[in-house]
């Protein structure tokens, strides 16, 4: 049954978790992991803190989560889609027509036709 108000109020945003090119920075970089980590106290976070899943950026409770968690579906799923390289903003604008590299320019005389110009 759709909601009251409207069909945007559905969206999960509760389970939302970090985007991919977030977690592609992480596991480049383990300062920009401590960053995201040293937000949150350890107290409140499931488990204290002890389990936590790079690949999907979420936390668990238990040793025995987190193992069934690297087991299944939604996690083989993220791995997946984190061995593609993400887009850089480059090749994001080039798509789009915004490149800024015109090629190499050519220098060649134009034909022009002596009856037109004369008339």
């Amino acid at each position: 049954m759709p909601a009251i108000r409207g069909e945007n109020s559905k969206k999960k945003t509760r389970r939302h978790t970090r985007d991919l090119d977030q977690i592609h920075a992480d596991l480049r970089d383990e300062k920009h992991l401590a960053q995201f980590k040293d937000v949150k106290a350890a107290e409140d976070l499931p488990g204290l803190g002890q389990w936590y899943c790079k690949e999907c950026a979420k936390w668990f409770e238990s040793e025995a989560n987190f193992e069934a968690h690297h087991k299944g579906k939604v996690h083989k799923r993220r791995v997946k889609q984190l061995k593609e390289e993400p887009y850089s903003q480059k090749e994001a604008e080039a798509a789009a027509g915004l490149s800024t590299d015109n090629g190499k320019r050519t220098t060649s005389l134009m034909e022009v036709d002596d009856a037109a110009v004369a008339a």
